[in-house]
């Protein structure tokens, strides 16, 4: 398999690119590549790139372009899961990688009443994204958005036209989140995933004003972050 290398600044009008340096350092002090050796390009927007290597130089190794495919593969759905982000942030970095990799659209993170966790580093987040973006393959890099307060995030995203909260807190009328998704035909959806002390009952409430609609994720109680990919797993399930 040809290494995968990840530049935002990739464009399909280029014929001929020069690697930043750390993945050139990657190309050709770690995986020893050389003069006319192979590999592909990807922008994270769609486009991948086969190219050959015509400068081996480890802060700017330059390569020419020998075919080029935009809007490759991409997922045949809209998911976007804003989550609480956990006290442990080593799980939050394997939601996204498993995420990435799985197939989502978009991930936000949510400052709520329970939240243990206040702050997150978006660019570290991005890193662990790209990464399982080149592992499996893929063209499209998730956007991956600041932490927002919860009153304010849901406010900003009422006007979505499938949008869900999943909380533990007993009420009659929730759906199963597997079963709901198999019903709508639309295949753009909002989740909204609690901390792991769950969303307050006033979040819930307001979600439910702004016609969010509760699910559960199935009948036992799941940590965050497993929550968080249960849900684009069956969602991707679903829609491939």
């Amino acid at each position: 398999m040809q290494p995968i290398f990840y530049d935002a600044d990739l464009t399909a009008q280029q014929n001929q690119f020069i690697l930043k340096e750390p993945e050139s350092k990657h190309a050709i002090k770690v995986l020893r590549l050389s003069v006319n050796d192979t590999l592909i390009l990807v922008n994270g927007k769609g486009l991948i790139a086969k190219a050959k290597v015509i400068d081996a130089h480890p802060k700017r190794c330059a390569v020419l372009i020998t075919d080029k495919h935009e809007n490759y593969n991409p997922l045949p759905y809209y998911l976007h899961v804003a989550v609480a982000p956990t006290k442990n942030i080593d799980r939050i970095e394997w939601f996204v990688e498993k995420a990435t990799e799985v197939g989502i659209s978009e991930i936000s993170f949510l400052l709520s009443d329970n939240s243990e966790r206040k702050v997150v580093k978006i660019e570290r987040l991005q890193k662990v994204a790209v990464a399982a973006m080149k592992q499996s393959q893929k063209a499209f890099l998730p956007k991956i958005n600041t932490i927002e307060k919860f009153d304010k995030f849901v406010n900003i995203h009422q006007n979505f036209k499938h949008k869900f909260i999943a909380h533990c807190a007993d009420e009659e009328n929730k759906n199963q989140w597997a079963k709901i998704i198999r019903e709508k035909s639309d295949s753009k959806a909002l989740i909204l995933i609690g901390p792991e002390g769950d969303f307050s009952k006033n979040e819930i409430n307001l979600a439910l004003a702004l016609g969010f609609e509760p699910v559960a994720l199935g009948n036992f109680r799941l940590r965050t972050e497993t929550a968080a990919l249960y849900a684009t797993m069956i969602y991707s399930a679903n829609n491939l």
